[in-house]
């Protein structure tokens, strides 16, 4: 449930940050006839978003099991993509947002659809991901052992409209003044949260494509904890429901696991490291080398 509300709270944000960046250039450039065009976006893109979220369920249903698992794999490996591109890219982005927002506002203010456009291509990015990601995660949600583990549960979608609700109510504090948060900290946390929640996702969707003989070693188990980890205790649900933790995995897996958290997650934080030194004054640098030379 925690990786659902995170994944809601997270993109969530992201799209609250958007539109509050452009309601707030709008409204200090004294520009609030142009708002209605941004909402329409926003509500364009709400729509779309809310529309594959039930897309991709109901289509579910209606297939074979192979074909659930072969969709439910392919997605999963999907999703994975989509965390990973929107960890390293919200890493580098944030502090050059605002202002690449409001040069494009500028470019757009002449042209209500360029308006109408710009909110839903931004919302919409954001909206998308979150469909693909809650189907995806929703799924792996409901476990393995269950005949209708392929279905979406109430309780990860509640999980995570809970966190979407979270980010609105914030990105709506911050356009008033009313908090102010550490974005770098928030998204360099949640990155690496989200690292190790698209791990399972992508064991979960290698599992599937196991189940279907698209992938080989279903019958080769690496190790077995369920003895130690009750899957069905409220650690193991914990562990199962954040991490897509499972007490017997296969050996690709396993690999598959370690294969990709280690690598992104190392990159990852070395990224986070170039960026935050990159990000020292030039005023700041240039005295430094200068008392070097001159020592």
């Amino acid at each position: 449930m925690l990786a659902n509300f995170l994944i809601g709270l997270r993109e969530g944000l992201e799209a609250a940050l958007v539109v509050s960046i452009l309601v707030a250039y709008l409204v200090k450039s004294e520009r609030r006839h142009l708002l209605r065009h941004v909402w329409t976006g926003v509500g364009l893109a709400v729509l779309l978003s809310v529309a594959v979220t039930l897309g991709l369920g109901f289509q579910s249903r209606q297939l074979d099991f192979r074909s659930q698992e072969l969709m439910g794999g392919t997605l999963s490996l999907v999703a994975v993509v989509f965390v990973t591109w929107m960890v390293f890219w919200m890493a580098g982005a944030a502090r050059s947002m605002a202002g690449e927002l409001r040069g494009r506002i500028d470019a757009a203010a002449g042209r209500w659809w360029s308006l109408v456009l710009l909110s839903f291509l931004a919302v919409g990015r954001e909206g998308l991901e979150t469909g693909v990601l809650l189907w995806t995660f929703g799924r792996t949600a409901t476990g393995r052992d269950q005949p209708d583990g392929f279905q979406t549960t109430v309780e990860p979608l509640l999980a995570a409209l809970l966190g979407i609700a979270v980010a609105v109510v914030l990105g709506y504090l911050i356009y008033r003044g009313a908090v102010s948060i550490n974005l770098t900290w928030f998204f360099t946390v949640t990155g690496v949260l989200l690292i190790l929640v698209a791990g399972g996702v992508l064991s979960y969707g290698i599992h599937d494509l196991q189940e279907i003989d698209v992938l080989p070693g279903l019958n080769s188990t690496l190790y077995d904890v369920s003895h130690v980890i009750d899957p069905n205790a409220w650690y193991g649900a914990l562990l199962g429901g954040m991490f897509n933790f499972t007490p017997a995995p296969t050996v690709l897996e396993a690999v598959a696991w370690v294969l990709y958290v280690v690598p992104v997650t190392t990159l990852y934080l070395r990224a986070l490291h170039r960026r935050t030194h990159s990000t020292t004054p030039a005023p700041a640098r240039a005295a430094a080398s200068n008392e070097g030379s001159t020592s």
